[in-house]
């Protein structure tokens, strides 16, 4: 694990001062790193206990102090745990270690975050195509910058895959402080609503946040649309950033642009605001726009990503490329250039599509309202039939599946159910629950492997037709009653269409 050359030794004693607490040994050392991922400690490190939702860190206290660990940062629990196994090493116990744990590892990287500008983007939908927007902007700048979010790590040139949407929060301080290091100037983040509640995110200085929109998705952590908008809300205060850029065209972002204190700015794809489109012209391949935004402020060019909701995102990058000092001149410029991300309605283009006549897309979409806007995007380009593939991931929020059923239903001319990643649950009973309400279209299919329904798509596709397939979009794996095996998308549909001649 790649450490910032910047991190400076410190003392137990010294973080004991800066956090108000007693140490629990007279005995003081010095650490060189800090993680609350004992796989990741090195000799010399701080290790940071966490409770976490299935086990507490202090479970993996033995594999910490095996790889080198000289102090140790928990609760009680872990205090407990540590007196029994390790006695004689020195630690701090605090009653939150969770809400602390950022503020410890920015303050031992020297507070990255104050010297880069952080733009963090919120919302159901559009997070990660929002921030590979806001960096490409950058990079046509001239600014060197690092992305942190559902795809991976960027750093450069140097492309690190990711476990979460957004890492723990002492991960995050090491990141951005080897971006720093690394020269950026800029650092686009996601910014899940899991990280929030988690406390991922605190000590962070963002000097710019924005928020796309909020539909149901999560509520197997969250419990209620209402407790979500919450951690979604939080964000957008003094103690994370400096500026709100919100997207006011959904009910949650007119609620939440209502309620936000902190300077701010809204965007909107339907009507006025601080940035708004004044005319879109629809083309093969996106739209022509002329964007005005605060001051007079005039953006004018082709944007090649199809798809209302893209626009949506365009905006909210826009206006956090223009806050980090972008000129709007090279803002308009870089639009023709712009490309989306991984698995966003990502072109799958073989000598079968071109031959064939035939549209083949890949789309992350897994909620009921991204399946919507998605294959509207896709309808809009004029094509004969969809034929769309969906399933719906096991052991997560169960409630939006029939309307996610009902999406595919509606949208496509040719729906195919399948499975998503079904984890512990049986595929069957998922599609089941997709079905549950839904009235199938003649054509429709319920096709339980996800190979295979792939594969039919592409049979079924006749020239003139788009086949999407929809909700893992950039991944790469399948996971299975607890065995997580290769799975790509677009691989398979390059093998079903290399199969058809």
């Amino acid at each position: 694990m790649n450490r910032p050359k910047s991190a400076r030794e410190r003392s137990l004693s010294q973080l004991a001062d800066f956090l108000g607490v007693e140490p629990t040994s007279q005995v003081d050392v010095k650490f060189t790193g800090v993680s609350s991922d004992s796989r990741n400690i090195e000799k010399g490190d701080l290790f940071i206990a966490l409770p976490g939702a299935r086990s507490h860190g202090s479970a993996f206290l033995a594999t910490a102090l095996e790889r080198g660990a000289r102090a140790i940062l928990t609760d009680q629990h872990g205090d407990e745990v540590a007196s029994r196994i390790a006695s004689a090493i020195p630690r701090l116990v605090v009653s939150k270690p969770r809400s602390i744990c950022g503020l410890v590892a920015s303050w031992f990287y020297g507070e990255p975050s104050k010297s880069l500008f952080v733009a963090g983007v919120t919302g159901t939908n559009g997070k990660t195509t929002t921030t590979y927007l806001l960096q490409q902007i950058w990079s046509a700048a001239g600014y060197k910058s690092g992305l942190i979010g559902t795809i991976g790590i960027q750093m450069g040139e140097r492309k690190i895959p990711a476990t979460h949407t957004t890492p723990e929060s002492d991960e995050i301080q090491r990141l951005l402080a080897l971006m720093k290091e690394d020269g950026a100037r800029g650092v686009a983040m996601e910014v899940s609503s899991h990280a929030l509640s988690q406390e991922r995110v605190k000590s962070i200085n963002f000097q710019a946040v924005g928020f796309t929109n909020l539909t149901q998705d999560h509520l197997d952590y969250h419990g209620s649309m209402e407790s979500y908008f919450q951690a979604k809300r939080s964000l957008f205060t003094h103690d994370y950033a400096e500026l709100a850029v919100i997207s006011i065209d959904g009910e949650y972002g007119k609620q939440l642009w209502n309620e936000v204190s902190i300077p701010k700015q809204s965007i909107s794809v339907k009507g006025k605001a601080d940035w708004y489109l004044e005319r879109r012209e629809r083309t093969a391949d996106g739209f022509e726009l002329l964007v005005r935004g605060p001051e007079g402020i005039s953006i004018e060019n082709k944007f090649n990503l199809i798809g209302e909701h893209n626009l949506e995102n365009l905006l909210v990058a826009i206006a956090l490329a223009y806050k980090s000092g972008i000129d709007p001149l090279v803002i308009a410029n870089s639009l023709p250039m712009l490309t989306g991300a991984p698995g966003r309605l990502e072109s799958v283009v073989t000598p079968t599509t071109t031959t064939r006549g035939i549209k083949v897309l890949v789309d992350y979409a897994h909620t009921p309202d991204a399946v919507e806007r998605v294959l509207t995007a896709v309808r809009a380009q004029g094509v004969q039939r969809i034929i769309a593939v969906l399933g719906c991931g096991g052991e997560r929020d169960k409630a939006k599946r029939p309307m996610m059923g009902s999406a595919l239903n509606n949208g496509a001319d040719l729906p195919i159910f399948t499975s998503d990643n079904p984890r512990g649950e049986n595929p069957r009973e998922i599609i089941d629950e997709m079905l549950s309400g839904v009235v199938l279209k003649e054509g429709a299919e319920v096709i339980i492997d996800r190979r295979s329904a792939i594969k039919r798509a592409i049979q079924l596709s006749q020239e003139g037709d788009a086949v999407i397939v929809l909700g893992k979009g950039h991944e790469t794996g399948q996971e299975i009653n607890g065995v997580k095996s290769p799975f790509n998308d677009v691989e398979e549909l390059e093998r079903a269409l290399s199969e058809r001649t």
